[in-house]
């Protein structure tokens, strides 16, 4: 939900500190003239122009729910200002969700200034390749929901998941940089849990790590960064790391 929570008097949601504050998970993958953006959350617009992002390679997506895809209409403006369809990298599954929540995107008669679109399939046993480089995906499970978490080059990224598959673990390795989800301290349903996020973590062994997807019920930034090994960190907003 990003933090704030709407309406919630607790600590972290009423923190000054900006480091908790939190739009929803989505990062931009940078190389060459080359920018991918992995999942369009609701706060999508914005994120793009805080950046000044100009021009948009491809949008992948890690899976269908709602705070990874609802912004996906805004990809209208990089139509506009490229003159051609965005590329669009997703699941059967996500796909199915996109065609109906954005059932206009894909009419045979379409409204004038609508998302123009080209998915392309993924699947997580299929490698593929984004301006050069090769995508290599990674199943893991969200409760029983798969997402794909990927791998570029020595670049991992995992979000919504409780569950890595043994024969997944094999694509984590050597890597050195591991950005992971963890929502709170507490046991959940479908994400990984701060001390579940470093058990992962130290089996990677990677140079650094970082903790994504927060809520508000992990606590504040400051005082959750002191329970953290020195190569990991809690995943800022705007945070650049450069390979």
């Amino acid at each position: 939900m990003g933090v704030p929570v709407i309406g919630c008097p607790c600590e972290t949601c009423q923190s000054t500190d900006p480091r908790d504050k939190r739009l929803r998970s989505s990062i931009l993958v940078q190389y060459g003239d080359t920018n991918v953006v992995v999942d369009s959350g609701p706060d999508f617009r914005y994120q793009v122009l805080r950046e000044g992002l100009d021009h948009l390679s491809a949008l992948v997506f890690t899976h269908e729910h709602k705070d990874h895809t609802a912004g996906m209409d805004d990809v209208r403006a990089f139509n506009f200002i490229q003159r051609q369809a965005v590329k669009v990298y997703a699941s059967e599954n996500v796909e199915k969700a996109l065609r109906n929540d954005f059932h206009y995107a894909f009419a045979d008669v379409k409204y004038p200034g609508v998302p123009e679109i080209k998915i392309e399939n993924i699947e997580a046993q299929k490698a593929f390749e984004i301006g050069g480089k090769t995508w290599i995906p990674i199943e893991v499970y969200h409760h029983k929901l798969p997402v794909l978490g990927f791998r570029i080059d020595d670049f991992v990224y995992i979000t919504d998941a409780n569950l890595i598959p043994e024969n997944e673990w094999g694509k984590l390795e050597g890597a050195k940089v591991l950005v992971l989800n963890a929502l709170r301290k507490q046991t959940h349903i479908s994400h990984f849990t701060l001390d579940e996020a470093l058990e992962v973590i130290e089996r990677v062994s990677p140079e650094r790590a970082y903790l994504t997807h927060i809520s508000h019920q992990m606590g504040r930034h400051a005082e959750v960064s002191q329970l953290l090994p020195e190569h990991v960190a809690i995943a800022v907003d705007r945070q650049v790391v450069e390979l």
